[in-house]
């Protein structure tokens, strides 16, 4: 007697590039049932590898993730980018729609001012430029990512110390700069040392949310440091959203009718 097939796994879409999408990706990838996928948009150099199927690059718009989303019968997309991504999450609302694909956001919490923290929210990096000459700030860490310094090399009068994973290529023509490669996690005796050393009077980040590079507003609290923030951008409305992972996996359940087992 032959034994009946057993049935093809599961197509499921990781929209990835966080700390949470990777723990994802490891829990989905132990179910036999799912093949997983994770989609990493390719603007960092030598990207760690996450468990399951990779891909690399983008989709070629909302038509071209709605196609995609067809043809490889995806059963599930969830969207675990980062929380600057603002273009890869209205698309991945639309494409979803079009395609009839259900869509969950993961998106770790933001970070909120404490007691003793001097932050400035703003919406652009126009308004942390027209802050930071304001206050006359003359030493910067700028913790934001490589494609986003422009506006900043208008400051003649400020010397930025540009923390970033890959090499800005190019680097704006910065009057006064430094460039440190590194990624995080970085503790909280690292973060006081590099601004107590460097003598920074002004932090500019975005609020990314999540444990691995939040001790820079740790060490800034604690040195009397100024710290620009970037709000976060609007998400589409009506996409359902959790901040764990936990949280996402019975979501995959609920939406597959099925436990999840390894």
């Amino acid at each position: 007697m032959t034994a009946d097939p057993l049935p093809a796994p599961l197509p499921i879409l990781i929209l990835g590039g966080t700390t949470e999408a990777y723990a994802l990706a490891e829990r989905l990838a132990l179910t036999e049932a799912l093949a997983v996928v994770t989609s990493l948009a390719g603007r960092t150099q030598n990207p760690r590898k996450p468990a399951g199927a990779l891909r690399i690059g983008g989709f070629g718009g909302i038509e071209g993730l709605a196609t995609y989303l067809r043809a490889t019968q995806t059963r599930a997309v969830i969207d675990a980018t980062h929380p600057f991504a603002r273009r890869m999450g209205w698309h991945a609302a639309a494409a979803c729609e079009q395609a009839g694909v259900p869509l969950l956001r993961l998106e770790r919490p933001a970070w909120t001012p404490g007691p003793g923290d001097a932050w400035t929210l703003v919406d652009t990096w126009e308004e942390a430029v027209a802050r930071l000459d304001a206050r006359g700030a003359r030493r910067v860490l700028l913790a934001l990512g490589r494609q986003e310094l422009a506006p900043f090399a208008t400051l003649d009068h400020t010397w930025f110390l540009i923390r970033s994973v890959d090499p800005p290529d190019p680097l704006p023509a910065f009057a006064r700069a430094q460039v440190l490669l590194a990624r995080g996690p970085f503790s909280l005796d690292d973060e006081t040392a590099l601004l107590r050393d460097q003598a920074i009077d002004t932090v500019v980040c975005k609020n990314s949310g999540g444990s691995a590079t939040d001790a820079k507003l740790a060490a800034a609290r604690a040195l009397g440091v100024e710290v620009i923030v970037q709000r976060r951008p609007p998400r589409p409305a009506g996409v359902p959203t959790v901040a764990r992972v936990p949280e996402a996996v019975a979501w995959l359940e609920a939406t597959l009718a099925g436990p999840l087992r390894a």
